[in-house]
């Protein structure tokens, strides 16, 4: 291999490499779990295995007093000489060299391997990176030591685990990349979490002709997982590329994957690789089966969250606060206060002490239950137990009387708050300005910034956004581009959000001008257009008429890679519904099924209205019969929509069986459904009587 070719990195921020995947061919129920067979190894693979088992395993502590010294070894003079040399010459002859050095090489002959094992760590985690690759082509200048590349591996991947990744790509660009220096390098990236390039030197080295291994893989998902970047997808990839290399997977990479699957929220993958795990006679880890538990208490599938908590307990593993937690948080997510609180008893029963996340928990389960009294009480259980709740648990019961209108009580809130002992945090008073924003109470959100401010906390991008978003909505235009300009005055940098709420309230205004200049700002930071700013541009284009320019964002949306939503195919066609524009709606609906987007309900229900302004009732019903092929239920305004469609083209006799199918359906009306069956008894009282 020519290392000419070897990609060098400038120093960080290390520019982004390309990712090479294996395309995604294999559904997931075709995937299949695999009996664990032992395989020989060629002689250069068990090398790699040998190391990559010992990178793997926990590492035995070392001394800290190593100093230079293994077992009676004293290698002072060998770090004195190398240090005041130029680098050695692998290819020099023996006999042209100093006898001083001879005698000092002859000296070292009896160091067993671990010993120089243990000085090129200790050279690495020091600053002697030029000292510690004198000492490996020294060694191979001497042959004193029976594998260079093992060396070569070690240093690579004691650099790495010193955060000195940039060093170890220097190192690893003085020779030839094997399959050890390879997987070290990998190895080093992925500890590191750059995984950009870990992933390109997998694609090198197969290139190469080697094959990474499973040690990689573990070692790349666990840092997609620490860094809460794991995405279904790319998962998916990353197993198929194993398959694909028929690589076995041992009981850590199983587990990883697990885990990834877990974080990434794709349950029934997470599921299933667990289920693989236990199908090879493998003991899931904690972690794993706490990963799973709390993945499926956010997807609201608390019965099944149950089963794995009773495996973890029959495994005869004691659950611990955590593992309580995760089970109490899809109780809480899924209303079932009682639950909620048997799950809080049975930690007491079995002397597992609740955590601030348990009461926090547990308070969110009563508030969200309206019962304020109860979660007082559990504030006056954490100070008996000597929990004291801290800013956040505040914010989730001010969250919690956000949610329900009753934004008075922040007052009260922060009093109770204050008498506690508890000092208000920067995420508290962003809940707290949000309240007050959702119910235009604007003087109030306003104040309450100046009061953190006060306190000497500085606000975040989330207070900004939060602040500028809130009198975007109720039309206070002027003030929300005031609010922009001290937040860059601040030298609070706008991100992607920011951007997307002033392109909308400039559009709304139809500064078109100023939208495009908004779009550029952001492209000079270096800040990309997401789903929602596109989404957003075709709603202020589709609102304005400008229909051209929606479907030009549509389109370069999709050259960029992005996939368009239903949201924002919802807005094209509702303000093609807006301006009776029916043909121009049933064309995009085409384009979003085109696109393979699943329409939602918003989307259907605006299709009816498109159809009942160009006054086309028998298209409109057609939407409703559409919805019950597609398993899309209606809801109380697709009812009430197909209501105003038939008092428009004046069948007013037809609206009370409208009416009357909604309740069939197990819909509750509304005010406006009531009071469209009230209009339409009235045209036909009137019609009657004329």
């Amino acid at each position: 291999m020519n290392t000419s070719h070897m990609l060098l990195p400038p120093p960080p921020p290390h520019a982004s490499l390309p990712i090479r995947f294996l395309s995604l061919h294999r559904a997931f129920l075709r995937l299949r779990p695999r009996r664990h067979q032992v395989h020989l190894l060629r002689p250069s693979a068990a090398k790699l295995h040998s190391l990559n088992q010992h990178h793997r395993e926990e590492e035995v502590q070392e001394d800290d007093d190593f100093n230079f010294h293994f077992r009676g070894y004293d290698f002072g003079p060998l770090i004195d000489f190398v240090s005041n040399s130029a680098l050695p010459d692998i290819n020099s002859d023996s006999r042209s060299m100093d006898a001083a050095e001879l005698q000092l090489a002859q000296s070292y002959r009896a160091v067993p391997a671990r010993g120089w094992h243990l000085l090129l760590k200790s050279l690495s985690s020091s600053s002697s990176l030029r000292t510690a690759y004198g000492v490996v082509a020294w060694l191979q200048k001497h042959n004193l030591c029976y594998s260079y590349e093992l060396l070569y591996a070690i240093l690579i991947h004691a650099l790495g685990q010193n955060d000195k990744l940039y060093e170890a790509f220097l190192f690893s660009h003085r020779q030839t990349l094997t399959p050890l220096t390879y997987n070290a390098l990998i190895g080093a990236c992925a500890r590191n979490d750059d995984l950009d390039k870990a992933l390109n030197l997998m694609a090198r080295m197969r290139r190469d002709g080697f094959q990474p291994d499973f040690v990689n893989y573990s070692l790349i998902i666990q840092s997609f997982t620490r860094a809460n970047t794991v995405d279904s997808v790319v998962l998916q990839k990353l197993y198929d590329e194993i398959e694909s290399d028929m690589i076995e997977m041992d009981a850590q990479l199983l587990n990883d994957v697990t885990v990834g699957f877990a974080k990434a929220g794709d349950v029934d993958k997470a599921m299933f690789f667990l289920a693989v795990v236990q199908g090879n006679g493998l003991s899931p880890k904690t972690a794993t089966l706490l990963a799973v538990i709390t993945a499926l208490g956010n997807a609201g599938r608390t019965e099944e969250a149950e089963a794995v908590f009773e495996e973890l307990k029959e495994g005869g593993l004691k659950p611990r606060t955590r593992a309580y937690n995760a089970l109490l948080k899809g109780y809480v997510k899924t209303g079932s206060l009682r639950d909620a609180e048997s799950i809080v008893s049975e930690m007491e029963t079995c002397g597992v002490a609740p955590d601030e996340h348990t009461y926090s928990l547990l308070i969110d389960a009563y508030a969200n239950a309206g019962r304020w009294e109860s979660a007082r009480i559990v504030l006056k259980e954490m100070e008996a137990s000597n929990v004291k709740p801290n800013s956040f648990v505040y914010s989730r019961i001010l969250a919690s009387y956000r949610d329900r209108g009753e934004w008075q009580r922040s007052f009260q809130v922060l009093r109770e708050m204050k008498n506690n002992g508890v000092r208000p945090d920067r995420h508290f008073y962003n809940v707290m300005i949000d309240s007050f924003g959702k119910y235009n109470c604007l003087d109030h959100a306003m104040a309450t910034f100046d009061r953190m401010r006060s306190e000497g906390i500085e606000p975040d991008v989330v207070t900004w956004n939060t602040l500028i978003d809130c009198h975007c909505k109720f039309g206070h235009h002027s003030k929300a581009e005031e609010l922009f300009m001290k937040m860059q005055e601040s030298g609070c940098l706008p991100c992607t959000t920011t951007y997307n709420i002033m392109i909308n309230s400039f559009g709304q205004q139809e500064r078109w001008d100023g939208v495009k200049a908004l779009l550029g700002k952001m492209q000079s930071q270096g800040l990309l257009a997401n789903v929602v700013t596109y989404t957003t541009l075709v709603d202020i284009y589709g609102q304005s008429g400008r229909f051209n320019d929606a479907i030009e964002c549509l389109e370069v949306m999709k050259s960029t890679g992005l996939k368009p939503s239903s949201t924002m195919y919802n807005a094209l066609i509702n303000a093609y519904a807006q301006r009776g524009l029916s043909d121009q709606a049933i064309n995009a609906f085409r384009l979003m099924r085109a696109d393979g987007v699943k329409p939602s309900v918003l989307v259907l229900n605006s299709l009816i209205n498109a159809f009942g302004e160009d006054r086309r009732d028998a298209e409109a019903f057609s939407v409703l019969q559409y919805m019950r092929e597609s398993d899309v239920k209606p809801d109380v305004i697709t009812y009430t929509t197909l209501m105003k469609v038939l008092i428009r083209v004046e069948k007013f006799d037809k609206v009370p069986s409208v009416y009357e199918e909604m309740i069939a359906d197990g819909i509750e009306p509304d005010r406006k459904a009531r009071a469209m069956l009230r209009s339409a008894l009235r045209y036909m009282k009137v019609k009657l009587n004329s």
